[in-house]
């Protein structure tokens, strides 16, 4: 089946060749999210040698070359010997893990490695292919290493983790075993390595936490924007709103292609709708939690848009310092480029975005929650209970939804803003995009969980206007849930509805049910 863009899903990836083909989000989250294989193209061992030859003949040459030749951090003066360059990448390694807290879930620590992949892989960091072999092996053998997840400023301190188990330290998991690091790759068949120069450095630098966190970010935000429509089309019928609002001539008006393409995809949701038709001119106008979710659906899909696409650009980019950059007819000489290719400002103020524009998202679904929950608006039960009183119904899912919107609003605080001076003040501003980009991957989860408890009331409250049909649309996506969510005659224990209708949000099935019967939406 085919996801935005006409790409092939995720989840039906089996494997991926990184080297021929720029690689897509899709392959991405394959990797990361649903185990497909890693393969290397010819073209991507080739361009790996042959920058390798370059960083070995600097070595030789003892070229003045940061991280190489001198020393890291704010030691960029001291010339290191050819002998003791091996031992300046392991003592990279070692130092630099100090993050701390709980462990990044697994999809995380995956998907740094396979951005290490692809960013090293590009031929101009000069690490040697058996390491990044090892890499791979590590991602196929379903080695995960223990990753503490807090306490970077960008990047370094999780890299580093995740490279101790290549030198057979730190700790991994195997399964289900959580073990050190050398029984874990043992157990998978490979062997530790021992760094040569540059690559402790390489395995460190960078952009690939933040970039590759970003991408699941981007990846499931955009799939949660795209099924906020959807919960929209379903409150609106439920509700007795008037799609009058969502009238082509009304935002031909507006010169924004995405309030546009959210109006469509709302006159196609309800089409054929029977409780639409009836309600047409119920009220003049509705609340702007309905009225007005073209422009507030589109206002976030637009910065999530703009998001993605600058992430994509750095998820194709070389984010290593220095840049070993071939020069010459048969690039078998070059330079090394001192600069701040590792920077990530550019992911952490997409990041940032996308949690905004994601907290548009949910502050509008939470009310048109609180509108079907409210009897004074819904004109149903109160709490959508059927015997209200003697139970509750839905009133304090709301108060999820409520809470949920909270905590988005409070992460909505711009990370890439803040900067605290590392390195003695070698690093004087840092991107403190790493939060950024954490911080965007979690506001993804709370959204969906915000568009379940929506949809989640929806359905009930279709439910209760029954004879009464909504669209075809909706009453696929109704007979989906009710598979597994029964309809709440009496008080129950609602927590397993709502984490099932949040899987259905997450995975995308909820997107692919309604669009079985209208064609693909647009995102």
């Amino acid at each position: 089946m085919l996801s935005r863009r006409g790409a092939v899903a995720a989840d039906e990836i089996t494997a991926v060749t990184l080297g021929q083909e720029p690689i897509t989000v899709e392959q991405f989250v394959a990797v990361a999210r649903h185990g497909a294989r890693v393969e290397f193209a010819a073209t991507y061992v080739d361009r790996v040698r042959k920058s390798r030859a370059l960083v070995e003949r600097f070595l030789v040459e003892n070229r003045l070359v940061y991280g190489v030749t001198t020393g890291f951090g704010d030691n960029v003066t001291t010339v290191i010997a050819p002998a003791d360059a091996e031992e300046l990448q392991r003592n990279i390694v070692r130092s630099h893990a100090v993050s701390v807290g709980e462990p990044l879930a697994t999809e995380l620590v995956r998907a740094i490695a396979l951005m290490e992949l692809v960013g090293l892989g590009e031929g101009y960091s000069g690490i040697r292919i058996e390491t990044l072999e090892l890499i791979r092996h590590l991602l196929n053998s379903r080695v995960t290493p223990h990753v503490p997840g807090e306490g970077s400023v960008g990047y370094l301190a999780p890299e580093a983790h995740m490279a101790l188990v290549l030198l057979g330290e730190g700790r991994a998991w195997y399964g289900d075993e959580l073990l050190p690091g050398a029984e874990a790759l043992a157990r998978s068949g490979a062997e530790p390595t021992r760094l040569a120069c540059k690559e402790g450095l390489s395995l460190t630098n960078g952009t690939h936490s933040v970039t590759a966190i970003a991408v699941l970010a981007a990846h499931d935000a955009g799939l949660a924007a795209a099924t906020a429509d959807v919960a929209a089309s379903l409150s609106v019928q439920a509700l007795k709103g008037t799609v009058r609002a969502y009238d082509a001539r009304l935002h031909a008006r507006k010169r924004h292609p995405e309030q546009a393409a959210v109006a469509e995809n709302l006159r196609r949701l309800t089409g054929s709708s029977a409780l639409s038709e009836e309600f047409l001119d119920h009220r003049l106008q509705d609340g702007l939690a309905l009225r007005a979710v073209p422009q507030m659906h589109g206002g976030a899909k637009r910065a999530l848009a703009q998001a993605r696409e600058v992430i994509v650009e750095e998820l194709h980019s070389v984010g290593d310092n220095p840049v070993i950059h071939p020069e010459g007819p048969d690039g078998q000489d070059g330079v090394a480029l001192m600069g701040a290719n590792c920077d990530s400002t550019y992911v952490g103020i997409q990041a940032d975005s996308m949690v905004n524009a994601m907290t548009v998202l949910a502050k509008v679904s939470e009310r048109r929650t609180d509108r079907l929950v409210n009897s004074n608006f819904s004109e149903l039960p109160a709490f959508l209970a059927p015997r209200p009183g003697l139970n509750s119904g839905y009133m304090i899912a709301q108060y999820t939804a409520a809470g949920l919107t909270m905590e988005l609003r409070g992460m909505a605080v711009p990370a890439s803003a803040d900067n605290i001076t590392t390195s003695a003040n070698q690093e004087d501003t840092v991107s403190n995009a790493y939060l950024a980009a954490l911080k965007a991957y979690r506001a993804a989860r709370k959204l969906a969980y915000v568009l379940a408890i929506e949809v989640m009331c929806a359905v009930q409250a279709l439910d209760l206007l029954a004879p009464r049909l909504p669209s075809p649309a909706t009453q696929a996506l109704r007979a989906r849930i009710r598979e597994s969510v029964p309809a709440a005659d009496d008080d129950r224990f609602f927590h397993d509805d709502m984490e099932h209708i949040a899987g259905l949000v997450r995975s995308g099935e909820a997107l692919r049910v309604v669009e079985d019967v209208v064609g693909p939406l647009a995102r």
